[in-house]
């Protein structure tokens, strides 16, 4: 890769047009992509200016939102290219490089759309933000169910050539009502006097405008399907949604999740192109509240200072039972996220999982208290049972409340990923600190 966008840059110094149109022509449209992702500000728009028309639309909805920004800024001066390349634009690709544009910007641009296309986007762009209604594209092909096998197929080929996916066509009544879908395959098997109807078994899966995108994943993967009808409430079709369109939302939230679970402000879309003040400000908010919030681990420690200041060996095993305990809270809470993200467990499920969580955090504590008490019989035999009780309880308080804060934070209607690693963590760390001391104090009678 590196050797052709070398040789691209030099064609491009030396202005061998001819060349490098050439050179373009040949390539995949994820190479041309790759490339121009790779070239500066400015070669980057002269290469797509060499595109022809398929390779453009094809190639853009492969680029990063920032280079589409670049190459958008850079065919401004040439509105007919402009508006040529947004009237090719698949209408949900379009729509999801619009959303994420200032209002006045997208409006701007949706000025230069044909009456046809512009009607389209303005449709969708009516939808709530994150709903299905965003992610629909209306380029699908629908029959009627009186048609025959025979007229279906002459159909498809009249209207199908724009389609999103063929691999699936939509039955639906005169008011455009859904009735079923029904696979290509059977189409072209079937008899071709045998009508439509005869075909259909009723089992289809839709999708409502207004849903939210996060439950358009699930409903894929249950169902295992290329692509969803979507409809209004009254069942009108309206448009489709594909799995690619549904992976690259499945992306968007998982690292959005890992930023939250990070305790990352915001999901920062690549940290190499991302500027430094960008980077502070998604970063700076949640440190500054973990660091008031382990103020109180320091002050267990200030409140225990007799106890200590008599057993300092104590204080040998304090960072390692603490540390015990975040781990186990940031274990479970993992688990606990990752199944309330995916579906796999739902808040009437809280009261079942606390009590598999108390068994297996007990078994664990067990176990590491095993291991510690061994340390603890080189470092300080008088310590053994307060570092092997105190890791037992460490353990299975860390472990609950990393079950237990996810579920807190969706009994809330927030989002489980918010109740990240460090802040159980510091939760932990406090709650470590203050049952360590209190042992001890119960064992040597402090």
């Amino acid at each position: 890769m590196l050797e052709r966008i070398k040789e691209i840059e030099e064609l491009l110094e030396n202005k061998e047009w001819k060349i490098l149109r050439s050179k373009i022509s040949d390539l995949e449209d994820l190479d041309i992509a790759e490339t121009i992702e790779e070239l500066s500000s400015g070669d980057d728009v002269l290469i797509f200016r060499l595109l022809s028309k398929t390779q453009a639309k094809n190639t853009f909805q492969l680029l990063s939102y920032e280079k589409q920004e670049q190459v958008i800024e850079g065919l401004a001066r040439n509105s007919t290219k402009l508006s040529a390349l947004l009237n090719d634009l698949d209408p949900d690709d379009r729509t999801a490089f619009f959303e994420e544009l200032p209002g006045e910007v997208s409006q701007k641009l949706i000025q230069l759309l044909s009456p046809e296309e512009r009607k389209i986007a303005v449709q969708l762009l009516g939808y709530p933000e994150d709903s299905i209604g965003r992610l629909m594209t209306p380029e699908f092909v629908a029959v009627k169910s009186h048609f025959t096998v025979r007229q279906t197929l002459s159909h498809i080929r009249v209207y199908g050539h724009n389609s999103e996916t063929l691999n699936v066509i939509y039955v639906v009544d005169d008011k455009w009502k859904l009735i079923d879908d029904i696979k290509i395959r059977e189409i072209i098997l079937a008899n071709p006097d045998q009508n439509i109807m005869e075909l259909l078994d009723s089992r289809y899966v839709s999708l409502n405008a207004y849903d939210d995108q996060e439950s358009a994943i699930r409903v894929f993967k249950d169902h295992d399907r290329v692509a969803l009808p979507v409809t209004d409430s009254e069942g009108i079709l309206l448009g489709i949604v594909t799995f690619d369109d549904i992976m690259d939302i499945e992306e968007e939230e998982t690292t959005e999740d890992f930023h939250k679970f990070g305790s990352v402000q915001d999901a920062i879309i690549d940290p190499l192109k991302a500027r430094v003040p960008l980077l502070y400000q998604k970063r700076i908010i949640w440190l500054m509240i973990l660091v008031f919030m382990n103020v109180f681990s320091g002050a267990a420690i200030a409140s225990f200072e007799e106890l200590i200041k008599t057993m300092v060996p104590l204080m040998f095993f304090l960072p390692l039972l603490i540390d015990s305990g975040g781990n186990a809270g940031s274990q479970s809470a993992t688990l606990m996220i990752r199944s309330l993200a995916v579906g796999d467990v739902e808040m009437r499920h809280w009261f079942k999982l606390v009590g598999k969580e108390f068994v297996v955090s007990f078994l664990l504590g067990i176990t590491m208290a095993a291991g510690v008490s061994l340390i603890a019989s080189f470092r300080a035999p008088d310590t053994i049972l307060v570092v092997s009780l105190s890791m037992l309880l460490v353990v299975m308080t860390g472990s609950l409340l990393g079950l237990t804060i996810p579920f807190l934070f969706t009994k809330l209607k927030l989002d489980p990923a918010t109740a990240s690693a460090p802040l159980i963590t510091s939760i932990a760390d406090i709650m470590g600190v203050w049952i360590y001391f209190s042992v001890a104090a119960w064992v040597f009678g402090y």
